[in-house]
């Protein structure tokens, strides 16, 4: 999944002098401080992280209570969707209105209407919701389906993200692992549809462009008359 990396980073922990005798039980207490929010610093949510003190000594700070420095180096697991980064989450309740997901168990995404494709039909079965291809009867969306979407949008401050279902490689990952040829072609054909189709634009435009050029020189044409019929006119 995307949205994931490992990250190196030279820290400084301050621990209070109260805390000296428990050195390592402060600092884990202080990284875990991170875990879960999103951090300018590391740009990015952080994880996970595996640490190690580079040096035994610490600096200790003036002051009424002298904390003490720590210098670690650290890696750290973050996470950071972006536009266009395929992320896959859980379904945890969806309508005809919109999808629900949670990524990673804490970061939730809302997928609505307008960017679910159409070849999905919203249905209620056995007072079960869930949308279903009209294409693929087998390809089916429904709470605890593990979705792979595309991501629109992230917001740092609420972990909370927008996603689309247009693109034909996003749906069920079940299905989609197990049908990759298929979504392929279909990726392929739209593509190629849509090149088509500014292709023909093009041309279009040339072709206005050469009528356009024709029509003009045709109308300078008949506005200049030939010598001799003007000589004739004259005389």
């Amino acid at each position: 999944m995307e949205g994931l990396k490992v990250s190196d980073a030279d820290l400084v922990v301050y621990i209070h002098p109260s805390k000296a005798n428990k050195v390592s039980q402060a600092i884990l207490r202080e990284l875990s401080s991170l875990l879960f929010k999103f951090d300018e610093t590391f740009d990015g949510v952080v994880l996970a992280y595996d640490v190690n003190a580079r040096s035994e000594k610490a600096k200790i700070l003036p002051g009424i209570h002298p904390f003490f420095g720590v210098k670690l180096s650290a890696k750290l697991l973050l996470f950071h969707p972006k536009p266009d980064m395929l992320l896959e989450g859980h379904v945890v309740k969806l309508s005809q209105q919109a999808i629900h997901v949670i990524v990673l168990g804490f970061s939730s995404a809302i997928i609505t209407e307008e960017d679910i494709r159409e070849e999905f039909k919203f249905k209620v079965k056995r007072n079960q919701e869930g949308f279903t291809s009209k294409s693929h009867k087998r390809h089916k969306i429904k709470v605890g389906t593990i979705l792979r979407f595309l991501v629109k949008s992230f917001d740092e401050d609420i972990l909370h993200m927008s996603g689309s279902l247009l693109p034909a490689h996003t749906g069920s990952v079940r299905w989609l692992d197990k049908n990759t040829e298929v979504w392929s072609n279909f990726d392929r054909i739209i593509k190629k549809r849509k090149e088509g189709e500014g292709r023909g634009e093009l041309q279009g435009h040339d072709c206005t462009m050469a009528y356009a050029a024709t029509v003009t020189v045709n109308a300078d044409h008949r506005h200049k008359k030939p010598k001799r019929r003007r000589s004739a006119e004259d005389s």
